[in-house]
């Protein structure tokens, strides 16, 4: 059987064609994702409310390592990652990025509105100048529960 909300998990070569059949305004934001907690789903929600869609674009592992968030991470899988952000009412569509940013997500789906949490500052946001050069918008979303999944590992290992 196979999870009912998988159909929202999309690969990169299809990602266009299925984000152009979203609702407009459309909203984008990316990260790793790794370990679900309160604060993903807060930041998710609210970023989904300045828009009738939203776009999850996902670190794949090995972009994830690269970030220098240590060896043994992502914990969860790309694959087990996308589920549950899949299975999100928040998320309408998720992807994923091999590449160090999700710039090329970016170009493909040309969102209205680009958003990322508030430890980004706006001019910092990677597809920000774009976004705004077709006349979207780029939100940095205040964080309202400090939360990361960096600290529950180090908690969990204590």
């Amino acid at each position: 059987m196979t999870d009912p909300f998988l159909h929202k998990v999309c690969a990169p070569a299809e990602f266009a064609r299925r984000a152009a059949a979203l609702a407009r305004p459309l909203v984008f934001t990316n990260g790793v994702f790794d370990i679900l907690h309160r604060g993903h789903v807060t930041y998710l929600a609210q970023a989904r409310a300045l828009g009738a869609s939203m776009v999850l674009a996902l670190n794949s592992d090995a972009s994830v390592r690269r970030l220098g968030k240590g060896d043994d991470r992502p914990v969860n899988t790309l694959e087990d990652r996308m589920a549950v952000a899949a299975a999100l009412e928040s998320v309408s569509l998720v992807t994923w990025f091999e590449e160090d940013t999700p710039i090329a997500r970016i170009l493909e789906c040309k969102p209205d509105r680009l958003v990322k949490g508030g430890d980004w500052p706006v001019e910092s946001i990677v597809g920000a100048k774009e976004v705004a050069g077709w006349g979207g918008s780029v939100h940095s979303i205040k964080f309202e529960h400090e939360r990361s999944t960096t600290s529950l590992l180090k908690k969990i290992r204590a």
